[in-house]
């Protein structure tokens, strides 16, 4: 079975269309890749709206797209918006009226969903991205509002940060700045270096970063005019660096066009990203770049592929979100002893208890980042944890979870506090129905978990829930009689007999 799909990327400076033939057998194959010009970050990022020209011009171009896609007859799509959607005032609006003039439904990315779905598309190369994770390696993903660096070793994803700095918003800023030729790369160095710093001092000081991955849309174009190779392709950063040193030679950024071979229009963006690049291997120290070819749309065609089960990935995917959650919880000194017992327990009551709260795998995931993030806020205070955790968690970038779903699990955490709990607090994140349920429901199952986890000796090893007429019966094998965690489990049973309709009741079973 085959199925023809189309990807389309909103993004900040261009719109992308790439049209897939998919199928269990044969994968993903690219069978036409479309892009169109369009400055709409220049709106966003200067007045922070999208102007009645500009969306005239979007509605124009997705049309096309629209076209293409019929003549195509494409059976799936999915379009998303980015960073200058995502950011306009004016964002219902604008999406609004591309569905009213154009039909197509477009979604807005969170910017961690955005990257996950990036970094899909590079781990979607296979075996060479596998091989280069095994040692120190960072994907810098270079957008027009922001830059996203993550961190990868040993397989797995350490962390991603996200700096303010796209190229779009550092070309807003020279513009309006209007510096000669001469002083141009010199400002641009100054904006990266001044956002750098704090990052190299935070994330770069315990790892060894010899390999970087490029996502962008220009540097893999120098890159490529460097090797004289037009598929993927890695090279050494001195060589990146002699090239870079020709561009910083010409005395205009449209005589770049004759280097890099990239359309007029696009040269005033090249150089921005050449230098974000050039300083970040600086801060990494990195030997090596690789440049695979992807893009957004390659991401999104992934992940459709895969949600649909025409592919599977070797890759583990949820993994690197874990990994990178347990990272947050170490650098705010959480105790791996307390977060493991909770962890244990919330997740056995979540299994226990699958007929009556009706939540899914993605769920069973918010309540482990919950359940794994719960105490990071008492590195800041003793005295309010709660909401200390919750600014942590909405604070960091979880690469793979969507802002809606950070905010399910900060406000789990923050109501998984017995003295703070309170229902209206759910009301101040604006949650839609579905999202508020799942935050009640799995504030309860946290809560509960809380009291089978208070002390800081192992006090039991096994727990198992299992529901009996109108109660939920919780059995632990423990080695004490667990007098502390009795008192506490208790407190909590009120608030998961008022969303769940159970009495809990817990038994203890003592072995020596």
């Amino acid at each position: 079975m085959k199925r023809l799909f189309a990807a389309i990327d909103a993004g900040s400076y261009e719109f992308e269309m790439k049209i897939f033939e998919i199928g269990s057998k044969s994968g993903i194959r690219e069978i036409d890749h479309i892009r169109r010009r369009i400055d709409l970050g220049d709106d966003t990022f200067h007045t922070g709206l999208i102007s009645y020209s500009k969306m005239n011009e979007l509605c124009d171009i997705l049309k096309g797209f629209v076209d293409v896609m019929k003549t195509y007859r494409v059976e799936k799509y999915r379009a998303y918006g980015t960073s200058a959607i995502r950011e306009t005032a004016n964002s219902n609006v604008v999406l609004d009226q591309i569905k009213l003039r154009t039909g197509l439904d477009i979604s807005i990315l969170s910017n961690s969903e955005q990257r996950f779905l990036e970094y899909k598309s590079v781990a979607s190369r296979g075996e060479r991205f596998e091989k280069l994770i095994e040692k120190g390696t960072a994907i810098v993903d270079i957008g027009g509002g922001s830059t996203q660096v993550s961190l990868f070793d040993k397989g797995s994803l350490i962390t991603s940060v996200n700096l303010h700095l796209g190229i779009l918003r550092i070309r807003d800023k020279l513009t309006r700045l209007q510096p000669d030729m001469s002083h141009y790369a010199g400002y641009i160095s100054e904006i990266i270096l001044n956002e750098l710093h704090i990052f190299k001092k935070l994330y770069l000081s315990s790892y060894d970063i010899k390999n970087i991955i490029v996502v962008d849309d220009y540097i893999s174009v120098l890159i490529r005019s460097l090797s004289g190779k037009k598929d993927d392709d890695m090279i050494s950063a001195d060589m990146y660096r002699e090239k870079l040193s020709q561009l910083m030679k010409v005395s205009s950024p449209y005589q770049m066009t004759g280097i890099a071979d990239i359309q007029e229009e696009n040269a005033s963006l090249l150089l921005p990203s050449a230098l974000i690049i050039d300083h970040i291997l600086d801060a990494t120290g990195a030997k090596k770049i690789w440049i695979p070819g992807v893009s957004l749309s390659d991401g999104i065609a992934y992940d459709y592929a895969q949600e649909n089960k025409f592919i599977s990935s070797t890759h583990d995917f949820e993994k690197d979100i874990l990994s990178s959650v347990q990272y947050i919880a170490e650098r705010y000194n959480s105790s791996q002893t307390l977060s493991d017992e909770l962890l244990n327990a919330a997740l056995n009551i979540f299994d226990g208890t699958k007929k009556i709260h009706g939540l899914g795998k993605r769920e069973r995931l918010l309540l482990t980042l919950a359940a794994m993030m719960r105490d990071v806020g008492r590195y800041v205070t003793m005295s309010s944890p709660a909401e200390a955790s919750f600014a942590i968690i909405m604070g960091s970038e979880i690469m793979g979870v969507s802002h809606e779903e950070r905010k399910i699990i900060a406000t789990v955490v923050r109501n998984s506090y017995p003295n703070d709990i309170s229902y209206t607090v759910f009301g101040d994140m604006d949650f839609d129905a579905s999202s508020y349920m799942t935050a009640v429901k799995l504030t309860a199952i946290l809560r509960l978990a809380t009291g089978l986890s208070r002390s800081t000796r192992k006090s039991y090893w096994a727990v198992k829930s299992v529901i009996d007429d109108e109660k939920l019966v919780i059995t632990v094998s423990s080695s004490d009689n667990m007098m502390l965690e009795k008192g506490l489990f208790f407190e909590r049973a009120d608030t998961f007999e008022e969303v769940f309709g159970l009495r809990p009741v817990l038994k203890v079973r003592n072995k020596v």
